[in-house]
C-alpha cells in the first residue's frame, strides 16, 4: 500500500492552485529562481483575465473605437460609412487575439519547466493539493483560485436574456436594447462596447455615481460623456426585480419605476472562487469567502499563501501579477518589500477612459485636513486631445508642501498615461521635481506635465 500511495504523491517547492494571473505569473517567476512547481488549473492557463475577462473585453472595445471613427469619419474630412456590425467577424477577431497570447503563455510555461496539472484541484491538508486522485505535496502551496461573476438573491441569470459578462462575451448578435446592472467598471466598459454598436443601453446603479471608487469629479465626467453618447445612466437607483417577457426582460427599480429592454447585463461585481475547496477544513482564514492574508500575501496557515481575487482588495489582473512574483520571490528568500493596492494604477477602458493612481482628494482631505492642494487641466488645452477631439481633464491632488498622492485622469487613451502617474505616486514625487521633466509635444502625456505645472505654482497652457 505504502508503495501506491507513493505513485500518486508528487513532491515540489511551491505547488500553485489556480494559473490566472497571480498564480501563473507565480509559478512563472519562482521556476524562474530554480524551485521546482507545479500549476494546477481546472481550465486553460491564463484564467479569467485572459479569456472572459480583460483582453477579450478589451478587444470588444477597439473594435466598437473602429466602429466609432468609421461613423464619426466625417468630422476629420474622411468619407466613410458604417454599413453596420458583423459580430462573427468581431467574435473572430477577439479569440484570434485571445488565442495568440494562449499559446504565448503555454510557451513560457513549458519552456520554464513547470508541472501543468490540469483539473479540480482541492487543498486536503496543508500544504498538500488533490488532483485526480493524485496529492502534489509543496514545501509552500499559493492559493490564486480566482474569481466568478456575482450575482442578486433575487435574480436568475438563464444566458439567454439575463446575462453574466463572460456570457456577453460570446454574443453573437448586437442587441437592439440592453440594461446594465451596475455602473462599476465591467458594467460601464459593456455600456460604451454596445453603445457604439448601435444598441440602446441604461445603467442602473444603487450608489450616488458611476465608478464609485474613482474620484467624484472622474465619475461626474463620465457620466456627462456618456449622456452625450447616449447612454442612459440611472445612478442612485437600486434594484428591485426582472421579470422575463416574450421580447426581453422588464427591470423593476425600488421606486417602482420598470424599463424593458431585449438584455438584462448583471455586472454587480465578482466573488472570490474559494467554496468547496478545502480551505475551511484546513483552518484557512476566511471574510466573506475571500482569503485573508498579511501584507506578505500570508494566510494564518504556514506555508500557505494566496493571492489574485481571492484576497480583499482591488481585483486587477496586474495586482495578480505583482502579487504572484511579490509571493515566488518571498518564498526563494529575496525578501521583496510589500506594496500597497494604493500605489497600483487602475483604468476603465470605456469612452472616454478613465484612469487614476493614488487615492482621491476626498481621500486627501479624509487623509490630511486641509493641507491638500489640487488642479485640474482640461484636456481643451491640450494639442493631442484635440486632435483626437476628446474631452476630458489631467487632475493631480498633493499634500501641501509634500509630495503627489493622486492621479486622476479622464479622456480617450488616457489609460496609457497610467504609467508616469504611477512612478509620479509611488516614488512620491513632488510637483516641482515633475514640473521640470520635459513631455513630448503634441501627446496627451504634456497633460500630465501641465498639471504639475500648474501645481508647482509655473502654469504654461492653463489659467493660474
Amino acid at each position: 500500500m505504502a508503495d501506491t500511495a507513493a505513485q500518486h504523491e508528487q513532491g515540489f517547492d511551491v505547488v500553485v492552485l489556480g494559473a490566472g494571473s497571480g498564480g501563473y505569473a507565480c509559478a512563472l517567476r519562482a521556476a524562474q529562481l530554480g524551485l521546482t512547481v507545479a500549476l494546477v488549473e481546472k481550465g486553460k492557463l491564463g484564467g479569467t483575465c485572459l479569456h472572459v475577462g480583460c483582453i477579450p473585453t478589451k478587444a470588444l472595445l477597439h473594435a466598437a473605437e473602429v466602429a466609432d471613427a468609421a461613423r464619426e469619419s466625417a468630422r476629420f474630412g474622411v468619407q466613410a460609412t458604417l454599413e453596420g456590425i458583423d459580430m462573427t467577424g468581431v467574435n473572430s477577431y477577439k479569440d484570434g487575439v485571445v488565442e495568440r497570447l494562449f499559446k504565448g503563455l503555454t510557451g513560457l510555461v513549458k519552456g520554464r519547466g513547470i508541472t501543468v496539472v490540469e483539473g479540480n484541484g482541492r487543498l486536503v491538508a496543508p500544504r498538500t493539493v488533490e488532483v485526480g486522485g493524485t496529492s502534489y505535496v509543496g514545501k509552500h502551496v499559493v492559493l490564486a483560485t480566482g474569481s466568478y461573476s456575482k450575482t442578486l438573491p433575487s435574480l436568475s441569470v438563464d444566458g439567454e436574456k439575463v446575462l453574466t459578462s463572460e456570457q456577453a462575451l460570446r454574443l453573437d448578435r448586437v442587441p437592439a436594447s440592453v440594461i446594465v446592472l451596475g455602473g462599476g467598471v465591467i458594467g460601464c466598459e459593456f455600456a460604451s462596447v454596445w453603445r457604439s454598436f448601435g444598441a440602446e443601453v441604461t445603467i442602473v446603479e444603487a450608489l450616488p455615481r458611476l465608478l464609485p471608487g474613482e474620484d467624484e469629479q472622474s465619475s461626474k465626467a463620465l457620466e456627462r460623456a456618456f449622456r452625450k453618447r447616449g447612454i442612459k445612466a440611472l445612478t442612485g437607483t437600486p434594484f428591485k426585480g426582472v421579470d422575463v417577457t416574450e421580447t426581453g426582460v422588464r427591470v423593476t427599480v425600488e421606486s417602482g419605476d420598470a424599463f424593458e429592454a431585449e438584455l438584462l447585463l448583471v455586472a454587480v461585481g465578482r466573488g472570490p472562487v474559494t467554496e468547496g475547496l478545502g480551505y475551511d477544513e484546513q483552518g484557512i482564514a476566511l471574510d466573506r469567502g475571500f482569503v485573508l492574508t498579511d501584507d506578505r500575501c500570508r494566510t494564518n496557515v504556514e506555508g500557505v499563501y494566496a493571492v489574485g481575487d481571492i484576497v480583499p482588495g482591488l481585483q486587477l489582473a496586474h495586482r495578480g501579477f505583482q502579487q504572484g512574483i511579490f509571493v515566488a520571490e518571498d518564498i526563494a528568500g529575496l525578501s521583496p518589500t510589500p506594496f500597497e493596492d494604493s500605489g497600483i494604477p487602475r483604468v476603465t477602458y470605456s469612452d472616454p477612459e478613465v484612469a487614476s493612481v493614488g487615492i482621491t482628494e476626498a481621500q486627501a482631505r479624509d487623509r490630511f485636513g486641509d493641507a491638500v492642494e489640487a488642479v485640474t487641466y482640461d484636456l481643451g488645452g491640450n494639442g493631442k486631445s484635440q486632435i483626437l477631439r476628446t474631452a476630458g481633464f489631467a487632475k493631480v491632488v498633493r499634500q501641501k508642501d509634500g509630495p503627489v498622492v493622486g492621479v486622476h485622469l479622464v479622456g480617450a487613451r488616457v489609460g496609457e498615461l497610467i504609467g508616469e502617474a504611477q512612478l509620479i505616486v509611488n516614488w512620491e514625487a513632488f510637483p516641482e521635481d515633475v514640473a521640470s521633466l520635459v513631455h513630448a509635444h503634441p501627446t496627451q502625456d504634456e497633460a500630465i506635465g501641465e498639471a504639475h505645472l500648474a501645481l508647482a505654482g509655473k502654469p504654461l497652457h492653463a489659467h493660474s
